[in-house]
């Protein structure tokens, strides 16, 4: 028979065992293109001797964009005033007046929402970069094509572009624009259509075109937006930058000198390591939870 001081150690033990630490749950793992754990800090190093860094997220990932606001404010650490540029897929060339007046801090906030077709999400994925940039007088460029002409060919090819005025010319990529179906990207977004992305005439062949303006008009923007001892930190969907193609292709095509890296955020069941499928995307793999909050 257990005596009473007996009794309450054996309580206590099982108390303590009730008790124990579940294993490490962390909110993302970072890897190389090789699947080998990364450390941030090294990352960090590396990426502010980048001319430009391509961020790319999943537009609704919440911790994404939580990460992309890190990296954007210990970038500012690293680099001296001036020298960090902030480019964004999300606002369009015909819009850059009244970024660059946004983030010269002439132009308020409720105005710039008004005025500049931000994205749904701005207010709670975008607006805090924006706002770090500007408070930190870091210039802001918005890179991507604007819409119409996008959609323009969508839905007919690239040809539609070719009676454009000077001016409305000047807020694409220079044309005409070569389009490689090699690359990875669109070869997927052709699998997607059940054809091949060279098939002349394809239903893919339109929407190939128009995400090849996108990825040449952004990387003709950021090629014009960084200047020398610059790091331009630049937050685009992974489907523009993954594989080191799209803007990436593009950049390299005509600024083969500037030196590039590449975050891609993924999502997997297990962070444990990263999927083989994942590998390679891109230079430092962010590894989200599959279950992670969405924005939208």
């Amino acid at each position: 028979m257990l005596m009473p001081r007996q009794f309450l150690l054996l309580f206590a033990c099982y108390a303590l065992l009730a008790f124990v630490p579940v294993a490490d749950r962390p909110a993302y793992r970072l890897f190389t293109a090789a699947g080998k754990p990364a450390d941030y800090d090294q990352m960090l190093a590396e990426l502010a001797q980048a001319d430009v860094v391509f961020f790319g997220e999943q537009h609704n990932d919440a911790l994404g964009h939580w990460l992309e606001l890190q990296v954007l404010k210990d970038l500012t650490k690293l680099k001296k005033p001036g020298q960090l540029v902030l480019g964004l897929e999300m606002f369009e060339r015909d819009v850059q007046p009244l970024v660059a007046q946004y983030a010269a801090g002439t132009l308020p906030d409720t105005a710039f929402e008004r005025q500049a077709r931000p994205w749904p999400n701005y207010a709670t994925d975008y607006k805090p970069l924006l706002q770090f940039a500007r408070e930190q007088h870091i210039n802001i460029v918005g890179t991507n094509t604007p819409r119409p002409y996008a959609r323009q060919v969508a839905r007919g090819s690239l040809t539609a572009l070719n009676q454009l005025p000077a001016a409305e010319k000047a807020l694409l990529a220079p044309l005409p624009l070569q389009v490689n179906t090699e690359w990875p990207g669109y070869k997927k977004m052709a699998a997607m259509f059940g054809t091949d992305a060279s098939t002349h005439g394809s239903g893919a062949q339109p929407i190939i075109q128009a995400q090849a303006l996108k990825d040449a008009t952004m990387a003709h923007f950021i090629r014009n937006s960084v200047a020398s001892g610059q790091t331009l930190l630049h937050i685009n969907g992974s489907y523009h930058s993954d594989n080191h193609d799209g803007i990436v292709g593009y950049l390299r095509q005509n600024a083969p000198a500037l030196r590039v890296r590449t975050l891609s955020v993924v999502s997997q069941e297990s962070l444990k390591q990263l999927a083989k499928d994942n590998q390679k995307l891109a230079d430092f793999v962010v590894v989200i939870p599959e279950d992670m909050a969405k924005t939208y």
